[in-house]
């Protein structure tokens, strides 16, 4: 099965890139790569969430699951998402400071602030869905309970409501909304800051190095919102269920596959580990 082989080879990895970043003690007092780290580890976990359910739905054809285990998977998955979401944002500001200040990188980023950076993504990333699930627990649900989706998400569980969830609708659209479209903003204004700052490099290699560093997270960036986008703040009107389950797929799936693809393995210093590490495992047998 092409789902199962991709789950392999995305858990395998993204805590490969995990893992060399934190046997080298270079690499993990750099706060790029300790970012680097944390977005494998992060995706990791995501693809824990709903892979797993969904192999189980493919082999039987249809899975049980109870509404609490439901509500859980969705909580899960949208802090996740949030929490990724703020960490993009502190990888964008990361480089910024980089690439426009490097004289102060190194007073700016320093490990404490990395560490309160860090933790403020996971504790905003996990309050933040909390509103998401209360407004889901106040619903009544009497109706079919079967969900037609991929996993279990807002949208499909709304659907299975037997009152009217306009509100709950509007109350969630604003919530995304806000918190989807001002962490793009910052990534925005923050990517056309950079941007400008490497165009007025006279340095050749130094602009050439500046762009190779950013290209990766940028396209990571543009994956990750454009499928979010399309999933949380379009307005309510009606789309094809497997339009969204395609979206859904890509989004839990395909982004966290190709993370360690476009933003580790292109790294030469991350290469360079691998092959330390595994010239000394070569050395060790001999």
């Amino acid at each position: 099965m092409i789902l199962l082989l991709i789950y392999f080879l995305t858990v395998s990895g993204n805590m490969s890139v995990s893992l060399l970043i934190l046997a080298d003690k270079h690499l993990i007092q750099t706060p790029m790569y300790l970012f680097i780290s944390t977005l494998s580890f992060l995706e990791t976990l995501y693809i824990n969430v709903t892979v797993p359910f969904m192999l189980m739905c493919m082999w039987r054809g249809k899975v049980q699951i109870k509404f609490n285990h439901c509500l859980l998977q969705m909580y899960l998955l949208h802090s996740l998402g949030i929490t990724e979401n703020y960490l993009l944002n502190i990888m964008a500001y990361d480089r910024m400071v980089a690439i426009c200040n490097p004289l102060r990188y190194h007073t700016v980023m320093t490990s404490k602030h990395c560490t309160i950076l860090l933790s403020s993504c996971w504790l905003l990333g996990f309050t933040s869905p909390i509103i998401h699930l209360v407004s889901v627990l106040k619903l009544p649900f009497c109706g079919p309970n079967t969900i037609n989706h991929v996993f279990c998400d807002l949208s499909p569980l709304l659907k299975l409501s037997c009152m009217d969830t306009s509100f709950t609708f509007i109350l969630n659209f604003l919530i995304s909304l806000c918190i989807i479209s001002c962490t793009f903003f910052f990534v925005s204004v923050t990517y056309i800051r950079i941007i400008i700052t490497i165009l007025r490099m006279s340095c050749t290699y130094g602009r050439k190095k500046a762009f190779s560093t950013c290209a990766s997270h940028l396209t990571t960036v543009l994956l990750f919102y454009g499928s979010l986008g399309f999933i949380y703040i379009r307005p309510k009107v009606e789309y094809s269920l497997e339009y969204d389950k395609l979206i859904a797929v890509n989004y839990s799936v395909l982004i966290p596959f190709l993370n360690p693809i476009i933003y580790s393995f292109r790294n030469k210093e991350i290469k360079n580990t691998f092959k330390k590490l595994l010239n000394r495992y070569k050395n060790f047998r001999a």
